[in-house]
C-alpha cells in the first residue's frame, strides 16, 4: 500500500473504521444516512479500471459484502453503491442505505442537505466496527 494517503477531504467528512484487503474502510459523518464508504489503499487510482484485474474484483467482493452485511444489518428500502469523484478524485466506492423514510428520499442524498452530525458519533463508529468483525479479514481501525 506504498504511498496511499487518504485524501483530505474523506478524512475531514468521515471516520475511518478498517481495513479490507484491499480497501479502507469509512463511515461518513452524516447521520441522516447509514453511509460507509471504501477506499482501494492504491496511491493515485481514481477509477475502478485503473486497478489491476484482481484488484478489480477484490474490490467488487469487498463492496458486495459490505452491501450484503448493510442489507442484513439495516433492511434498507435501497442499497445505493456508487463511485463519484467529482469533488474527491481518489477512487472510493459510497455504499448508503436509503428508507423511504428518509429525507431525500426518493431523489439523490449529494447537495441536498448539509451533513447532520452524529448525535454520539463514536458510539456509530464502534457499532459499525463490531459489524464488520463479520466480514472476512476486517481489521479494526480501533
Amino acid at each position: 500500500m506504498s504511498g496511499f494517503v487518504l485524501h483530505e477531504r474523506l478524512a475531514a467528512d468521515c471516520v475511518v473504521l478498517g481495513d479490507l484487503p484491499l480497501s479502507r474502510v469509512l463511515l461518513a459523518k452524516d447521520g441522516r444516512y447509514p453511509w460507509l464508504i471504501l477506499v482501494p489503499r492504491r496511491a493515485g487510482i481514481r477509477e475502478i479500471h485503473h486497478l489491476s484485474e484482481a484488484e478489480q474484483q477484490r474490490l467488487m467482493g469487498e463492496s458486495c459484502a459490505l452491501g450484503r452485511l448493510m442489507e442484513d444489518c439495516l433492511s434498507p428500502d435501497k442499497l445505493n453503491v456508487a463511485a463519484l469523484g467529482n469533488m474527491v478524485p481518489q477512487l472510493h466506492l459510497h455504499h448508503v442505505a436509503r428508507f423511504s423514510t428518509d429525507v431525500a428520499w426518493p431523489g439523490p442524498i449529494w447537495g441536498r442537505f448539509d451533513a447532520l452530525p452524529y448525535e454520539n458519533p463514536e458510539a456509530e463508529a464502534a457499532r459499525w466496527r463490531e459489524r464488520l468483525t463479520s466480514l472476512p479479514d476486517f481489521v479494526s481501525a480501533a
